[in-house]
């Protein structure tokens, strides 16, 4: 019985392990997917050198790279018209002779992927006809990302090649590939390279692994990239990237990239400190639906995010705002990752004003026009304890760049009553305004809305 029990435990334990892991992947996709542009961050870049005592160089326009003709009009024709934050430092090192290793933390819309694609363009010769090389990827859809990626920058150098080893793309036995660059997943990728043969590890010159905080939680690719790194030589480019950077990240990265560079991003600052926070009282799921109601004229003045705690509440709400007439966009777990990033565009296009969604959909999706954000479930961990950091993330986005926010937490009982204090405990930051007549936070509200008018 014991055994049956724990096993049943495992069993769930590798289930909701697998379907985190399998989020990471999508929302990393997602973010690709909606990114129109780079972010516009002024973070700070540290970086900490192998050799402490070479000059440290960063550039400030792609010209001072000494890019081919070929390359530089590629990068132009993208859009890019000076290197974003960790482009500047990182792209001297990734192109300098002899080649420097790297491990570097960027979040999504950095311009990581176009740097570590311009250093595989500028290291391959043209004229030898085999992989020199190799870009492995977590994921099929984050592996055609790149790729596109590598095909747009390289539209002006047809010489250069590139193949997909990833699943389905099957070739003949005996095949030598003539392309220079393969990009693909580590399951694929080390089957070219050790039971295919399709691919010399020994003339590889760059090596990239790409989103390496995915890598590791997805099972088998850990050890898949690390015989791959073990095949390649000694003076093969080694460039690791990755958004995160745990301790399991980090004693991979060691791993994989010996004597690195490390250039880290810093995150932007969260804080609270311009985000006007409130609570409503209310006794059941459909009493803070008509709070919802009663406040609806006053959010729609700017873009709104709505998060629930579970799909089905989400997709109810979104129905019944719908019925009331309401133009709401709903962001739902079981959609496609294609599917989520139409709806995040009309939403950032303005065509729907409020989006509902669950946290798991929303994490790290970044609209500037969001300026209230309310609770319709309070954040709570899988223990039911309050989710801090989760709290943080989602109203601090509607504090962004200096700007005012508002955030609405909806309460309807005694236990989220008392996650509401210990989220306010944590932040002791809240705003004592409360009463149970909705009046009285309409009266907030209405004020809210005549301060952003003016």
């Amino acid at each position: 019985h014991l055994q049956i029990g724990n096993l049943q435990i495992n069993e769930k334990d590798d289930k909701l392990k697998a379907e985190a892991n399998d989020d990471k992947a999508a929302q990393s996709l997602l973010n690709k997917l909606i990114r129109s542009n780079l972010v516009n961050t002024t973070n700070q870049v540290e970086v900490l050198q192998r050799d402490p005592n070479s000059p440290l160089y960063s550039v400030k326009s792609f010209e001072e790279l000494r890019l081919k003709p070929q390359l530089l009009q590629g990068v132009y024709a993208m859009g890019f018209n000076r290197p974003s934050k960790i482009q500047e430092t990182a792209l001297p090192m990734m192109l300098a002779e002899p080649p420097q290793n790297l491990i570097a933390q960027s979040q999504s819309g950095t311009g990581k992927t176009a740097a570590f694609v311009l250093a595989m363009l500028s290291h391959v010769d043209p004229e030898n006809k085999w992989p020199q090389c190799l870009c492995v990827s977590p994921t099929y859809e984050l592996a055609l990302q790149t790729g596109k990626v590598i095909e747009q920058m390289g539209k002006f150098y047809p010489e250069v090649q590139l193949v997909y080893a990833i699943r389905g793309n099957k070739l003949e036995r005996g095949t030598r590939l003539q392309e220079q660059i393969v990009i693909g997943t580590p399951g694929t990728v080390l089957d070219w390279c050790q039971k295919l043969k399709f691919i010399d590890p020994k003339k590889i010159k760059v090596f990239v692994l790409d989103e390496a905080d995915v890598m590791i939680a997805t099972q088998g690719h850990q050890d898949q990239s690390i015989r791959i790194q073990r095949m390649l030589p000694k003076t093969c480019q080694m460039l690791l990237f990755s958004a995160t950077f745990e301790d399991t990240v980090w004693n991979f990265a060691k791993r994989i990239v010996p004597e690195p560079n490390i250039i880290k991003l810093k995150r932007e600052e969260e804080t609270l400190d311009t985000i006007k926070q409130y609570y409503v009282i209310c006794n059941s799921k459909e009493e803070k639906f008509q709070a919802l109601c009663n406040i609806y004229g006053a959010i729609t003045i700017a873009q709104a995010m709505i998060f629930c705690h579970t799909r089905k509440t989400a997709g109810w709400l979104a129905g019944e705002l719908s019925r009331e007439g309401h133009r709401v966009a709903l962001l739902s777990g079981e959609m496609q990752v294609e599917q989520r990033a139409a709806v995040i565009e009309r939403f950032r296009d303005g065509k729907e004003k409020v989006l509902v969604t669950t946290n798991v959909c929303a994490r790290g999706i970044d609209v500037e026009q969001v300026s209230v954000v309310i609770n319709f479930d309070l954040p709570v961990d899988k223990d039911g304890n309050p989710d801090n950091e989760t709290y943080l993330h989602r109203i601090g986005r509607t504090g962004r760049f200096g700007k005012r926010g508002l955030a609405i937490n909806m309460v309807d009982s005694r236990f989220s009553m008392n996650i509401l204090n210990r989220i306010q405990e944590h932040f002791s930051k809240f705003n004592h305004y409360f009463s149970k007549k909705k009046k009285y936070l309409m009266s907030w509200i209405e004020l809210y809305q005549q301060q952003r008018l003016r």
